[in-house]
């Protein structure tokens, strides 16, 4: 079946000029020409927009190029390459999704009547004593981005507020459950983004649907993927 570019870009409501686009930037195959110059598509350039476009919700604008451009350059193992990382990435999501849930019911069991604040934890070294730790490993958290404490403008220390101390508890906790620090890092900013525990308890609702339609997307991208393999190569010019 002869298409054009603009049957392909109705189905998805793009336009030609993406469809063109797309070619040139390796996510379609090479199409045909008439002698006078006009792209010649057929059904296996449909399938591959297809599976260009369902990759995109899955594994992002980039990793979907890389995919397709792998395909089409004969580099299966490439292709599928980039396809692992896009779960390994979505599983660590998952994982840091369930630590922070883990810390958040930590965080808010321990936040009990009578328990110290943080109001008179002011230097390093008051901090790694009410932690038990070291003022050594407070620096270390500091120097990873864990910790942001401000500095009195006055004598240039640190100082260390009510956040501040939530976030080295939680630190503490998560490196006691033998996490790393990179990953500690994420689930602080996570927290710090969204302006303490209980806002982030009641995003992580939106966090996990999103997660779940990720992973959703990958099943539609992977049933359009496993249709265009046998097509691949159908499409190049005569």
């Amino acid at each position: 079946m002869i298409l054009r570019p603009a049957d392909l870009a109705r189905e998805h409501g793009i336009s030609t000029q993406a469809v063109r686009n797309y070619e040139q930037d390796g996510c379609l195959p090479p199409a045909s020409r008439t002698p006078t110059g006009y792209r010649i598509y057929t059904e296996a350039h449909a399938a591959a927009l297809r599976t260009y476009l369902a990759l995109i919700p899955a594994y992002g604008h980039s990793a979907a190029g890389q995919i397709m451009t792998a395909l089409h350059g004969n580099r299966l193992d490439a292709a599928l390459t980039a396809i692992d990382h896009g779960h390994t990435q979505l599983l660590r999501d998952r994982e840091t999704l369930a630590t922070v849930r883990s810390a958040i019911d930590h965080l808010t069991t321990e936040s009990t009547p009578g328990r110290p604040t943080a109001d008179g934890v002011r230097t390093i070294g008051e901090l790694a004593h009410r932690l038990r730790v070291t003022p050594a490993t407070v620096r270390k958290w500091e120097s990873v981005g864990i910790l942001t404490p401000a500095r009195d403008p006055a004598t240039g220390y640190r100082v260390f507020h009510a956040a501040d101390l939530r976030d080295a508890e939680l630190t503490h906790l998560l490196r006691r459950g033998g996490y790393p620090l990179d990953h500690i890092s994420t689930v602080v900013h996570q927290i710090r983004t969204a302006g303490g525990t209980d806002a982030l308890a009641a995003s992580m609702i939106g966090w996990q649907e999103r997660l779940t339609a990720r992973g959703l997307a990958m099943l539609t991208a992977s049933s359009h993927l496993s249709n265009y393999l046998p097509l691949l190569g159908s499409a190049e010019p005569q």
